[in-house]
């Protein structure tokens, strides 16, 4: 059995080839895509298949794909280019007999109003369309999204957004890439629709007094009107586009879109999910240590 991981190069990517490794899959049957091929090298030297693939280039895909069984499509990073990229992913696998394709979609993406959304919105339509079989895997929000933010959350002493008291159910990648590897690695999976976010919800408010307790230092959570919020993400060197998709986002949690109860996550991976009490604490430990902070 040949499983493609499709952006494999990312941070996603990377922890389901790691996973299925840890799962006993012989890595001679795993091919690990990517642009840049560099980044995972090291995966090659361990017996993966390691193989250049831009979504944009339909050669690079046929070849990746040519004797799969499954393929997991890892949403693109190009807001604004993913549903074309992501047709080209479900038209070389469907061109290839491949047997799945796994998409990493978005949380409640048949009902959110998130802008995020339009274009898994629009994926999840083109793999409907195929005829391919496929499963969904509809990840609420990374607990990466704001861990990586803790540097600046502790300068200012805020978290900011527009989330008001809306719940998200963050998890960490690594339980996502843990359950994109449970699903490919399962049988029977054409049509399934997993609902994947933590056990624990949280507030933004939640978040604050997180960080605020782990490191003794008061860190509040400020909610900003959308424009408002929009512009500080702008002057924080966003692209203005890009930072009113981010600003809506946090509409979409004060609405509950990014709220998952299914319990499908846990499940697939057999424990818990990682919860934000459980990463806050040693990830503010780790910033407080180092010089200037």
């Amino acid at each position: 059995m040949t499983l493609v991981v499709t952006g494999a190069t990312g941070q996603l990517g990377r922890l389901v080839v790691e996973a299925l490794l840890n799962r006993e899959v012989q890595p001679s049957d795993i091919v690990a895509t990517g642009r840049d091929v560099a980044r995972i090298a090291d995966l090659a030297e361990r017996g993966v298949q390691v193989l250049p693939v831009d979504y944009n280039d339909g050669d690079s895909l046929a070849k990746a794909f040519a004797g799969a069984e499954k393929v997991l499509l890892i949403s693109g990073s190009e807001v604004g280019q993913r549903v074309e990229q992501h047709r080209n992913v479900i038209d070389a696998a469907k061109q290839a007999g491949v047997g799945l394709i796994a998409y990493t979609s978005v949380a409640n993406a048949d009902t959110t109003g998130m802008q995020l959304a339009a274009e898994h919105q629009a994926t999840e339509e083109a793999l409907r369309e195929s005829g391919v079989p496929f499963a969904l895997l509809r990840n609420s929000w990374y607990l990466e999204n704001y861990t990586g933010q803790l540097p600046v959350y502790l300068r200012h002493g805020a978290v900011l957004g527009s989330a008001g008291e809306g719940r998200v159910s963050a998890a960490t990648r690594a339980d996502y890439a843990e359950a994109a590897a449970a699903v490919l690695l399962q049988d029977d999976q054409a049509g399934k629709v997993y609902e994947l976010g933590g056990d624990e919800a949280f507030t933004l408010s939640e978040l604050a007094e997180e960080i605020s307790e782990a490191s003794g230092r008061p860190v509040k959570y400020q909610d900003l009107p959308f424009e408002q919020y929009t512009k500080v993400l702008t002057e924080a060197g966003l692209p203005e586009p890009y930072a009113a998709i981010l600003a809506d986002s946090d509409l979409g949690i004060a609405r509950g879109d990014l709220l998952v109860s299914s319990g499908d996550l846990s499940r697939l991976i057999g424990r818990p999910a990682t919860s934000m009490r459980t990463v806050v604490p040693p990830a503010v430990g780790e910033v407080l240590e180092q010089p200037g902070a």
